[in-house]
Formats: structure tokens, C-alpha cells, sequence
């Protein structure tokens, strides 16, 4: 039996994630369904599913999207092609693209048009590598974090540039950058670290929980980048790890002569998968917070999700844009509520 649950802190939904969840909620509460979104809007089967269930269609494709229809772009961000068909397809297109991702997309950006070979270290396949290898394709070489920087090789030394998959583990990307580094002793990096905040911040927690726990379990979906980083840093920290989509999916051998689990879960991992599974452990002794730092970031929602929902506002009250003094817009409340309150809207 389970005596104790140590439960990390931070864990779950970042910054991101809350956005681009509060943001397709919005576009279900106001479009009759169905509403597309290109890609899943974040890596998380639970939080897919919830969605489907109120009318969203997901697609790889922007060609699969009707003519005129409300379409969502996800929150791992997209190739310049796709933002551009979409807007030409759709009536009301909303980019759900993390601030974090668009950072990497903008360094992206510039250092190939100032003449920089981009070493780009992140996942072969991964939406987010796909959609910022897109930005610049023939400046950029996508390198994965295990093997390094293989057979790369730049037209001019003194002109490279390496940035990051956002939700990469820490030790993978310091590996690379050593590597980098070394080789090419004039490397550009970014002033400020690619790796998001959240994605550290997670992994520092299930580091401490990996040296406190029998058992370590992640919370989170198998095609969640941050998730299976959480996992190998419990692992690599020398901890017994394993990730689990909820309570369905621990092997109760894991738990066999297992006195202290931690817990923790990938950004993108909803905090009701998690209580469940501290529901099914049902530690004899309860939970611990497991605290390494606290998180109080916040993104607004799209800049277009803001305008479209203003416009729609003023049309409801007869064309008048300009508010009367105290009343308020639809978007005014959004720090008050998370994603866990729209995922309850949803019925997720």
C-alpha cells in the first residue's frame, strides 16, 4: 500500500496551455460547431477529447477546413504557409501560438536573414519543430538532442545559431550546446533561454522528487514533448519513472513494496488526471506539496480572439464600440479563470 503522495509544484497547465484552452473555449461558446483547429490545440488526449465532444474537428490539413469556416491554429505554433491558408480559408482565423514558440520563431527569423546556418535542436516530427523549421527551411538544420550535431556543418564558421524546441529537457539541450559551443567558439543562443519557464520549472520539481520518491508518475500524454522529458529526468536523476495518461494506466506491479510516490504532470496535463490518480494510489498518509518555486505568469488571449470578440460585442449592443463607463468586455474577467474552468464548460 501507497503510505505517501508527494505532489510536485509547479505542474500542469502553464501559461500556454491556459491560453490556448481559454482561447478555442471562446470559439465553441460563440460558433455553432462545427469549429476546426489545425493540429491538436495542446498534446493532451484528455483535453483533445473534451473538445471533440463539443464540436471541434481537428486536422492536419488546413485544406480540410470548409470554406468560411472558424479555424484555430494550435498553441505549438504553425509554418508561415499554413497561417497564410488559413487565413485566406477561413472567416475568422485565430493563431492560439504560444508567446514562447513565437520567440523562437522570431529569432528564427532574423538570424537567417542576416546570412546565420540555424542549428535548430528538437524533435524530428514534433508540431513545434515543424512549424518553426518551416520559418526559414533552407538556414535551418533540425538536430536531435541525442545525437547531437552528427554530420552539421556550417558555410561560415563565425555565422551560427542555435535555438531550441521550447519544451526540451535541460540536460538535452545543455548537452548540444556544449557541443555547439565548442565547436563553433562564435555560437549565437538567444540572451534569454528558448526553454520555456514551465518546462524547466517541472523538471527541477520531479528532480527533487525523484531523490524523495520510491516511484515517480507523470502525468500527461505519450506524444506530449514535455511529459516524456519529465519522465527522463526522474530517470536520469535515478528514479524509477513512468508516464501515465491517469489512473487506467498504472501497472499495480509499479507499485509493489512502493511506500512514497511522487507526482507530478507534463504542462499540458489537465489537474484532474492528476487527482485521480492520487485518488487510485490512495495514499495511507495522505499528500505532501513537493514546492520548488511558484509560477504567476500569465498570456492574454490572440490578439485576434480579443478584436473579434470586441467587435462582436458592439454589434450585439447595436454598433456602439464605445463602452459606457463600468461596463465591461467579455475578455475583461480572463485572469480570474483557468482552463480548468473552461474544460468544466466543456464537460471535459
Amino acid at each position: 500500500m501507497v503510505d505517501t503522495v508527494l505532489l510536485a509544484e509547479p505542474r500542469g497547465f502553464c501559461a500556454g496551455v491556459e491560453m490556448a484552452i481559454k482561447a478555442l473555449t471562446w470559439m465553441v461558446r460563440v460558433f455553432e460547431p462545427p469549429v476546426y483547429c489545425y493540429h491538436e490545440i495542446v498534446h493532451n488526449a484528455t483535453v483533445v477529447e473534451a473538445f471533440r465532444r463539443s464540436g471541434v474537428v481537428f486536422v492536419d490539413s488546413i485544406d480540410d477546413v470548409p470554406e468560411g469556416a472558424p479555424v484555430m491554429l494550435s498553441a505549438h505554433g504553425s509554418a508561415p504557409e499554413v497561417v497564410a491558408a488559413a487565413e485566406a480559408r477561413s472567416a475568422v482565423m485565430v493563431d492560439a501560438v504560444c508567446p514562447l514558440v513565437t520567440k523562437v520563431h522570431h529569432e528564427v527569423k532574423r538570424m537567417a536573414a542576416d546570412g546565420y546556418d540555424i542549428i535548430y535542436v528538437g524533435h524530428d516530427g514534433h508540431d513545434e519543430a515543424v512549424g518553426t523549421v518551416a520559418v526559414a527551411p533552407d538556414a535551418v538544420t533540425l538536430v536531435d538532442p541525442d545525437r547531437g550535431l552528427g554530420t552539421f556543418t556550417a558555410a561560415d564558421p563565425s555565422k551560427v545559431a542555435l535555438v531550441a524546441q521550447t519544451t526540451l529537457g535541460m540536460h538535452e539541450w545543455s548537452r548540444v550546446l556544449d557541443e555547439a559551443s565548442a565547436q563553433y567558439p562564435e555560437l549565437w543562443t538567444a540572451r534569454k533561454s528558448d526553454l520555456c519557464y514551465a518546462t524547466t520549472n517541472r523538471q527541477e520539481a520531479v528532480e527533487v522528487l525523484a531523490e524523495r520518491s520510491d516511484l515517480v508518475l507523470v502525468v500527461g500524454s505519450e506524444n506530449s514533448s514535455n511529459t516524456q522529458a519529465l519522465v527522463r529526468m526522474a530517470r536520469a536523476a535515478g528514479g524509477t519513472a513512468h508516464r501515465v495518461d491517469g489512473p487506467g494506466s498504472i501497472d499495480p506491479s509499479w507499485l509493489d513494496g512502493v511506500s512514497v510516490v511522487g507526482v507530478t504532470a507534463g504542462a499540458s496535463a489537465p489537474d484532474q488526471s492528476v487527482r485521480a490518480v492520487i485518488d487510485a494510489l490512495a495514499p495511507g498518509d495522505g499528500v505532501q506539496l513537493v514546492s520548488v518555486t511558484s509560477e504567476g505568469e500569465y498570456f492574454p488571449p490572440p490578439p485576434r480572439l480579443r478584436a473579434f470578440l470586441a467587435a462582436l460585442q458592439a454589434a450585439v449592443e447595436g454598433g456602439v464600440a464605445c463602452r459606457a463607463p463600468g461596463q465591461t468586455g467579455p475578455l475583461d474577467d480572463d485572469r480570474a479563470w483557468g482552463a480548468a474552468a473552461a474544460l468544466d464548460l466543456l464537460g471535459g
